[in-house]
C-alpha cells in the first residue's frame, strides 16, 4: 500500500531527471551552472533559510517551554490562537504583507522574505515542539529550581539539551519550506542579485524562449541541498517528528 502511495510522487521526480538529460544531456547542467548569478542565488537562498531557521527555533523552543512548563494564565487560549494561524494561507496574506514591507522600506531585501516565512512556520513548529517538551519530566525543571537555577537557566541547561530530536525535525521542515519558497521571493525580490535559487527557471523561459530541459536541470540542482539535508538529519528528523506528533 505504501509503495502504491509513493508512486505518484516518484513519477514526477523520475520524469524531471529524465527531462533534464534530454537534448544536450549533461550540457543542460553545464549551462545552468555557468550562469553568472548562480552563486548569488545559492547565497541568498542559504541566507534566507538560515535566517528563517534561527527565528523559528528561537520562537518555537521558548514558546514550547512556556506553554508546557510555565504556569501562565490563559496559556491554552494563547496556544489555540497561535494554532489558528495555521488556517492562513500565503496567498491571503500577500496584499497586507506587500503593503507592510513597502511601508517599512524592506522591499527587495532578504528580510522581506525571512520575516513572513518565519512567521508562517512558527505555529506548526510550536505544535510539534510543545508536545515534545510535554514528554520531558517537570521534575527536572523543579529540581533545577531547587538547586537555585532561574527559569532561564533551567530552560538553557536542562530542557534545551533534551530537545535535540525535535530541533532536528524543525530544522529540516523549516529548511525545506524556506529553501523551496517561491511566492515570497517572486513578489518581494525584484533585482536578479537579490533573487533566490527557486527563480532560476525564469532565465530559461521568455517571450520567445521556453527551454524546458534547462528548467528541469535547474529544478534538479535546486532540490539537491534539500535531499542532502534530509539524508544528514534523517535519524533525528524521524525521531523528533514521531515524538512531537504524539503527546
Amino acid at each position: 500500500m505504501l509503495t502504491l502511495l509513493v508512486i505518484p510522487f516518484v513519477f514526477p521526480l523520475v520524469a524531471m531527471v529524465q527531462g533534464s538529460l534530454a537534448g544536450l544531456g549533461w550540457g543542460n547542467y553545464r549551462t545552468v551552472l555557468s550562469l553568472d548569478l548562480l552563486p548569488h542565488f545559492f547565497l541568498n537562498s542559504a541566507l534566507i533559510s538560515i535566517g528563517v531557521i534561527v527565528i523559528v527555533l528561537a520562537c518555537t523552543l521558548t514558546a514550547a517551554f512556556g506553554f508546557s512548563k510555565l504556569p501562565l494564565g490563559g496559556r491554552e487560549v494563547y496556544f489555540w490562537l497561535l494554532l489558528a494561524c495555521l488556517t492562513l494561507p500565503e496567498v491571503v496574506l500577500l496584499a497586507p504583507l506587500f503593503a507592510t514591507v513597502t511601508a517599512v522600506g524592506a522591499y527587495n531585501t532578504l528580510w522581506a522574505v525571512i520575516i513572513p516565512a518565519a512567521a508562517l512556520q512558527v505555529p506548526f513548529a510550536v505544535l510539534l515542539a510543545r508536545n515534545f517538551v510535554d514528554g520531558i519530566p517537570s521534575e527536572l525543571v523543579e529540581a533545577a529550581r531547587v538547586d537555585g537555577a532561574s527559569t532561564g537557566r533551567a530552560f538553557v541547561h536542562v530542557v534545551l539539551p533534551l530537545t535535540k530530536p525535535i530541533v532536528a525535525a524543525v530544522v529540516v521542515l523549516v529548511f525545506i519550506s524556506s529553501w523551496n519558497g517561491y511566492l515570497f521571493p517572486l513578489l518581494f525580490l525584484q533585482t536578479p542579485e537579490q533573487q533566490t535559487i527557486t527563480l532560476i527557471p525564469q532565465f530559461f523561459i521568455g517571450k520567445y524562449n521556453n527551454d524546458q530541459t534547462k528548467v528541469l536541470a535547474a529544478a534538479v540542482i535546486t532540490a539537491l541541498p534539500v535531499i542532502i539535508a534530509y539524508v544528514c538529519f534523517q535519524r533525528f528528523f524521524e525521531r523528533g517528528l514521531a515524538a512531537g506528533a504524539l503527546k
